[in-house]
């Protein structure tokens, strides 16, 4: 008798483990694509829009900031040999063979020589400018892609927050918790979206603006040495 009540009680705690083992929880993932899915379409298409045209925007910008910080190392060298030599067509015609920003500027001022040194500057300056400008065209969009995909996203938040909330209130039998959870999810997905294309923007924008200040750099230095060109005939 003894023995079998000590058989039971091994049974009954092995029963137990094993029922302990049985009930051991799952660990659950999201995938990007699902919590995308679960952002809210109206809230998550925008935000898509945003990021393809910040990605567009930052590659087509680079490639022409690349391309006009290019010079050749002996256009100068050529423009000083030809104006030393009163050569000015040739200078001029070497300006127009030659392609990029600085090519442009220095062109502007090879068509000035002969007048004062304030006017071939200041003509030199004025290309500089549109050049810049054409450099910084549409940098203020990423800028505001920057700043209007986060609160784009908090909207979305907002939104989803109500809706969890409405449904709360109307309903009769209560809401679980799973219910609760998952709307709450949904909500903040939106805000994560908007946070993370506006600092990707955010980046691409100041990565943009520094190449754009090199060029400005290089623009300002070829001024400079041209000017000291023009006058050194005079010495």
């Amino acid at each position: 008798m003894l023995i079998n009540m000590l058989l039971q009680i091994t049974t009954g705690d092995a029963v137990s483990e094993t029922g302990s083992e049985a009930v051991e929880p799952t660990m659950e993932t999201l995938s990007v694509l699902e919590l995308i899915a679960n952002g809210g379409w109206y809230i998550m298409i925008p935000l898509g829009v945003l990021s393809f045209l910040a990605i567009y925007i930052f590659i087509e910008r680079f490639l022409a900031i690349q391309k006009a910080s290019k010079e050749d190392p002996q256009f100068m060298n050529q423009i000083k040999d030809f104006i030393h030599d009163g050569k000015i067509d040739a200078a001029d015609h070497l300006c127009k063979q030659t392609e990029g920003t600085f090519p442009r500027m220095i062109q502007k001022g090879v068509k000035r020589i002969g007048k004062p040194l304030s006017d071939i500057s200041t003509a030199v300056e004025n290309v500089a400018k549109l050049e810049v400008f054409k450099l910084e065209e549409s940098l203020s969009t990423l800028a505001t892609i920057a700043g209007a995909a986060p609160m784009i996203g908090f909207l979305g938040t907002v939104i989803g927050m109500i809706v969890v909330f409405h449904e709360m209130r109307i309903s009769d039998a209560g809401i679980e918790i799973e219910q609760l959870s998952g709307g709450i999810m949904q909500a903040m997905v939106t805000t994560v979206a908007g946070l993370v294309i506006g600092i990707i923007a955010y980046i691409a924008y100041n990565v943009l603006v520094a190449r754009v200040q090199k060029v400005v750099y290089k623009m300002e230095a070829t001024t400079i040495e041209f000017m000291d060109l023009l006058q050194e005939p005079a010495e």
